[in-house]
């Protein structure tokens, strides 16, 4: 079988790359020193059209396959892992619209999330609760006709400027999903600054004091909050931060091919010294891994099969520790300037090492597709169980 983009996802990609190489690049270390994304360069995505890529065009998106979708967060993740980061928290929570929200939630919000007029963030992580997201502590209390939240949430990507939050916080015991403006009443948001990797990623924390919203601004039923839209949503999260590690990568190729090929030692460029050529073809070998994986996520995305989730953790795991390893051999192979501001692959090396963790980290990644081998290879479920069974994780 022969693994071919169509001609429309080439010319997309060559877009993609065309965009990143004259908008992003050339700033985004400037960028993840200032641990800020400028408000245009975020307009110029919003222009694009890629904050709408996986909406349909009813409502203003671009309505893009699964493999597009992917190539895009190759791309921006090649560029600037913060900038991809928004793209996947903005994508989740028009994600979690579409498929769970009512129709008034539907009419309002995804022409606005498509066209970027609002820029949305996933609220799900709280300071003592990460992977075991079920056990989140915010809570959500109906009062009238209003519900009355309280709480607070953490390391919420661009939580500073987000304009709409989707959070989840416990309801009657029922883990359930709401619609939070920023301008509600009881919404306190403050910055997060001096992160490892991803720092223009714009991170807040979100507290919640007798935060009171409409009654109407649940996401789809109470109790379907984990189950249903934060499962669905991670599942997207992980797909684009899987291609945005690929892009982490072949960033780091590209600029070891380049660099190698520019500085000497010993009379030699260093691309003639044996122990470097064979980090290059390790890190070739384990980018075109990576990227098969992801392209075999995303066409069973496409083609709505059910194992598309546990190949989707696959290439998150896989993609995700090649990403760090690889930008660990960048840094290598730089030496002392791999370890300045000068050079991209120091912040290749702590955006890595974020992959890591978001989105399902590498330990949870590990005991989902174990489980996963153990059923298949054992009890023999369907792929539709075995898919219900991972979506209880993060």
């Amino acid at each position: 079988m022969k693994i071919e983009l169509t001609t429309q996802q080439k010319d997309a990609q060559a877009q993609f790359r065309a965009f990143v190489d004259s908008e992003v690049m050339p700033y985004a270390n400037h960028y993840d020193q200032e641990e800020c994304t400028p408000p245009k360069l975020i307009e110029k995505l919003a222009q694009k059209g890629y904050l709408g890529a996986i909406l349909p065009k009813v409502v203003g998106g671009i309505g893009m396959d699964f493999i597009t979708y992917g190539l895009l967060n190759e791309e921006i993740g090649r560029g600037c892992s913060s900038l991809r980061s928004l793209l996947t928290v903005h994508c989740m929570v028009a994600h979690a619209v579409s498929k769970w929200g009512n129709k008034s939630q539907k009419e309002y919000w995804l022409p606005k999330l498509a066209s970027g007029e609002v820029i949305a963030a996933f609220a799900l992580s709280e300071p003592n609760v990460g992977s075991d997201a079920k056990s989140i502590e915010t809570t959500a209390t109906l009062s009238g006709d209003s519900y009355v939240l309280n709480g607070q949430k953490k390391w919420i990507t661009y939580g500073q400027i987000a304009d709409v939050f989707l959070v989840f916080a416990q309801c009657a015991g029922k883990p359930s999903a709401f619609l939070v403006e920023k301008n509600s009443p009881g919404l306190l948001i403050k910055p997060i600054s001096g992160m490892l990797g991803v720092r223009a990623s714009m991170l807040a924390e979100l507290h919640f004091r007798d935060c009171r919203i409409p009654q109407e601004n649940v996401v789809g039923k109470l109790g379907f909050g984990f189950s249903y839209v934060a499962s669905s949503a991670l599942d997207y999260g992980r797909y684009s931060v899987a291609w945005g590690c690929v892009g982490i990568a072949q960033a780091c190729l590209e600029a070891c091919i380049q660099y190698t090929s520019q500085r000497k030692q010993f009379g030699a460029y260093l691309k003639e010294h044996q122990l470097i050529r064979q980090m290059i073809t390790e890190m070739i070998a384990n980018v075109k891994a990576a990227r098969l994986l992801c392209y075999q996520a995303g066409y069973l995305k496409d083609i709505s099969d059910p194992s598309s989730i546990i190949e989707t953790s696959i290439a998150k795991y896989f993609a995700s520790t090649t990403a760090t390893k690889v930008a660990n051999n960048a840094v290598q192979i730089h030496g002392a300037n791999g370890c300045t501001n000068e050079y991209s692959v120091a912040r290749y090396l702590r955006d890595a090492k974020i992959m890591e963790i978001i989105e399902g980290s590498t330990q949870i990644q590990q005991i989902t597709i174990a489980d996963y081998g153990y059923q298949e290879y054992m009890s023999q479920p369907t792929p539709a169980v075995i898919s219900q069974n991972l979506l209880a994780r993060t």
